[in-house]
């Protein structure tokens, strides 16, 4: 087991919750700094984005609590106050915590033998400190090497990223799991083009991008119905070829899978993007204009056959879409009654979650004082505005907001596939259901497998 460390942590202590935090306490910004300066604090544990450490140790006179609506973007190294805790914000993200000064500290850095910085266990001192801001650093983009351009992005579509099927084995760093929100339909459009399951392709939201391929290609488009391409049909096109997949006309993602797979570097064992932090897929962010992409050389000769009924049947939606749920850790403060709510999807989901529009929900009377427990891609969250949140695979390992339930392995994807405006009812099921819902998912994943060989 590594040596734990202690680390010293430059603050300048100019966040825009200061003056507010000082009110709440009676106290002066300068009492402020000395206080939280002063003691040695203790890593608790790693999560909500890579590299966050929960810091406990804060003293009584500066228990805050969180924020009632979280800000939609915290800067990257803004120092923060959550309830009896501190910590420093590795990357820009939303935020609920009170930000009282910010650092140059590099809290996660995929190049380091160990990504982030503070490890469990660890200790933390903050040193007050007059920091000049943080310049951003230009983005040099990834150079594909000679011949093995398979792709130009002519256009990319409203929020197209490379996907696999995420990186397991980082969550102790706080790294999500991340790859395809919808695995199942990237599972089975990498089976039609004669990939492993596990390939990384494209996840096209809502309005698919424009390519330009540059060399012969069998691609195939599984998930959200786009009209530019045969959906589950392996489709050959030749070198120059432009393929424009437009706007879907079902469903929210849709997976374009490419003979050989999309080649770019692995970071930390994936090819997956997790924007939130800038890593993986291309240079860590959505394709953009003019992003040039490598290709694999296909390993096999795809199937012609398919197995294009089973591929439908596992990837059209239903209207309303019934998401059947577990109880999660704080369903008995809650109303029983929710079971029987109906929500739409808001326009404001993205990758770390689908947020629900409806009757917002009382949750337990106690929530704004909880602990910050481990969430999955899955969990429903119920922040202190009442409208639940279903977690996806970009949401962060650790919450401090109530979990109401868990939508099973099986629905997953449908959540994943979730439009503005769908509706959504819960059924409450089983432990013992649920986990036979996903043996019947791999069953018929198994029979597409096997017809396509």
């Amino acid at each position: 087991m590594a040596a734990k460390q202690m680390h010293e942590i430059l603050v300048a202590y100019d966040g825009p919750d200061v003056e507010r935090v000082c009110g709440m306490h009676g106290i002066s910004p300068g009492r402020l700094v000395a206080m939280h300066a002063e003691p040695e604090y203790l890593v608790e544990a790693i999560g909500f984005l890579p590299g966050f450490g929960y810091l406990t140790g804060l003293p009584a006179g500066l228990v805050t609590p969180r924020l009632g609506t979280p800000r939609r973007r915290v800067s990257a190294g803004s120092v923060g106050i959550g309830g009896n805790r501190t910590g420093v914000y590795p990357f820009a993200s939303p935020g609920g915590w009170n930000l009282i000064g910010r650092t140059n500290a590099v809290l996660f850095d995929v190049t380091r033998p160990q990504p982030a910085l503070l490890q469990v266990g660890d200790r933390v001192r903050f040193v007050s400190s007059d920091l000049p801001p943080v310049e951003a650093a230009d983005e040099a983009l990834p150079v594909p090497p000679p011949g093995s351009a398979g792709f130009t992005v002519l256009e990319p579509g409203l929020f197209t990223t490379v996907q696999d099927l995420g990186r397991p084995g980082y969550r102790s760093s706080g790294v999500p799991l991340s790859g395809a929100a919808d695995p199942v339909a990237m599972r089975l459009a990498n089976l039609v083009v004669g990939n492993q399951e596990d390939a990384a392709g494209l996840e096209c939201t809502l309005l698919g991008p424009t390519l330009r391929f540059e060399r012969d290609a069998i691609v195939t488009a599984v998930g959200g119905a786009f009209p530019g391409l045969p959906s589950g049909v392996a489709t050959h096109v030749a070198a120059g070829t432009v393929v424009s997949l437009g706007h879907a006309t079902q469903g929210c993602r849709g997976y374009l899978a490419i003979a050989g797979g999309i080649d770019v570097e692995p970071v930390l064992g994936s090819r997956s993007t997790l924007v939130a932090a800038g890593l993986g897929g291309y240079s860590g962010r959505p394709l953009a204009r003019g992003d040039v992409l490598p290709t694999g050389k296909p390993k096999t000769t795809p199937s012609r056959n398919g197995a294009l009924a089973l591929i439908r049947r596992l990837t059209t939606p239903e209207q309303p879409c019934v998401l059947r749920i577990t109880h999660g850790d704080h369903a008995g403060g809650f109303d029983q009654r929710v079971w029987s709510h109906t929500y739409r999807a808001s326009s404001r989901s993205d990758r770390m979650g689908v947020r629900l529009e409806g009757d917002p929900l009382d949750g337990p009377a106690d929530a704004g004082g909880m602990t910050s427990i481990a969430v999955f891609p899955g969990s429903i969250q119920v922040p202190p505005d009442g409208h639940p949140i279903i977690l996806l695979a970009d949401a962060q390992t650790t919450g401090g907001y109530p979990v109401l339930g868990k939508v099973i392995e099986a629905d997953l994807p449908n959540a994943a596939g979730l439009r503005p405006g769908d509706e959504i009812r819960w059924q409450v099921v089983t432990v013992e259901k649920a986990e036979a819902a996903r043996r019947d998912l791999e069953a018929t994943i198994a029979a597409v497998r096997e017809s396509i060989r």
